[in-house]
């Protein structure tokens, strides 16, 4: 620890990382020891977005930060198990312990069990520094299999199941639910008996969701981070489709009983929406084009649009410019001719590379604007849009 603090002095004093390496090594330093300690203080730098001004004094791997929870998302799984009246949950592949963090912090006890002792031993550094901010007894890390050891004593529990490759760094996904550690069907067999919390990639297969879980899609400051499946007294009744949309310090929410049926199409207004990845993973986006009357850009396209502008934090809003020729050539003429040389291109329905598409498109104006390439009223379009 003596170390990283020396490191985290000398960047502080604006040294740059090898500048730090080079000073240390000649002081005689052990290589692989500081090696060691430089990837530390670059995962703690990075590991700020997630863990805020804790990170500085807690330990990390590089696979295991990428899959921990934002300190405020785990803030808000916590809440779920206090208001569900749990006193102890078993955080069942507690990685870092992110989610033990919150659990401890919530006031609830956390029973943390992680496979790869490591990751483990980081754990309860991690849970120690938190314990004795709060003047608490640190919990106890269980190393070993979470479906054998299982949750012991308590009366909730949440799974992160590991999505990734075994190992600290260079992992790869793991594309089957059936590689998942835990298991899906442990956890979803555990959901049946005790107030259950699942934490699954936003990606998730739906047909995978059971019928009795509430499924909420998360989004944070406009990036979807996580599916999250709650079962039992840790999920609302009469929900079972949730978007939550986190922006700065704002938290909004679309919740409906079931999918929401699509709005009809209709012909293209002054204004394009394009909704927030969680409203779109949940469709819930016949909810949302209600609120904001507008209908479906296409039919099966993820685009609403509408006459009126209503600002919603479910969607981003575009004011329609003009209609373009959809052809690239006569595109690129279109958009010289309007002196566009910075272009953000989004796509749905239509096969298109937009990076390679910009490049081929050759812009060099002076003015910014947005192009939609899409379908609408069966047939492709090329709208030039600006953000409102």
């Amino acid at each position: 620890m003596a170390l990283l603090a020396r490191i985290s002095e000398h960047r502080e004093s604006g040294r740059t990382a090898d500048e730090v390496a080079r000073r240390l090594r000649g002081e005689g330093l052990d290589p692989a020891l500081l090696a060691a300690a430089l990837t530390q203080t670059e995962l703690r730098a990075g590991a700020v977005a997630k863990f805020g001004e804790l990170a500085g004094e807690l330990l990390f791997t590089r696979a295991a930060l990428e899959q921990a929870t934002r300190e405020r998302v785990a803030a808000l799984h916590a809440g779920r198990f206090r208001s569900a009246g749990c006193r102890a949950v078993a955080d069942l592949g507690c990685g870092l312990g992110a989610e033990s963090l919150a659990l401890l912090t919530a006031g609830i006890a956390p029973l943390p069990v992680e496979l790869d002792p490591l990751t483990a031993a980081f754990a309860r550094h991690n849970l120690a520094v938190l314990a004795g901010r709060l003047g608490v007894d640190a919990p106890r890390v269980r190393v070993g299999d979470a479906e054998r050891l299982g949750p012991g004593g308590a009366d909730g529990a949440f799974l992160d199941p590991a999505r990734r490759t075994a190992g600290h760094s260079d992992t790869r996904r793991i594309a089957s639910p059936d590689g998942y550690s835990p298991s899906l069907s442990f956890a979803f067999g555990l959901a049946e008996r005790l107030p259950t919390g699942v934490k699954l990639g936003p990606g998730l297969d739906r047909a995978l969701i059971p019928g009795t879980a509430e499924a909420q899609w998360v989004s944070v400051d406009g990036q979807l981070v996580e599916t999250g499946l709650w079962f039992g007294s840790t999920a609302r009744p009469g929900v079972r489709r949730a978007a939550l949309v986190l922006r700065g310090s704002d938290a909004h929410e679309l919740t409906a009983p079931a999918d929401a049926e699509d709005a009809p199409e209709r012909r293209l207004g002054a204004y394009l929406y394009e909704p927030d990845g969680a409203v779109i993973r949940a469709r819930l986006i016949g909810a949302l084009a209600a609120r904001i009357d507008a209908g479906m850009a296409g039919a099966g396209i993820a685009y609403l649009t509408g006459d009126r502008l209503v600002e919603t934090p479910f969607a981003s809003a575009f004011r329609v410019l003009e209609e373009l020729p959809a052809r690239e050539r006569d595109l690129r003429r279109a958009l010289a001719s309007r002196d566009i040389g910075a272009l953000e291109i989004k796509k749905r329905g239509v096969d298109a590379d937009p990076a390679a598409l910009r490049r081929r498109l050759r812009l060099s104006g002076e003015r910014s604007a947005t192009l939609f390439l899409t379908r609408a009223a069966g047939r492709h379009v090329a709208l030039l849009a600006e953000r409102c």
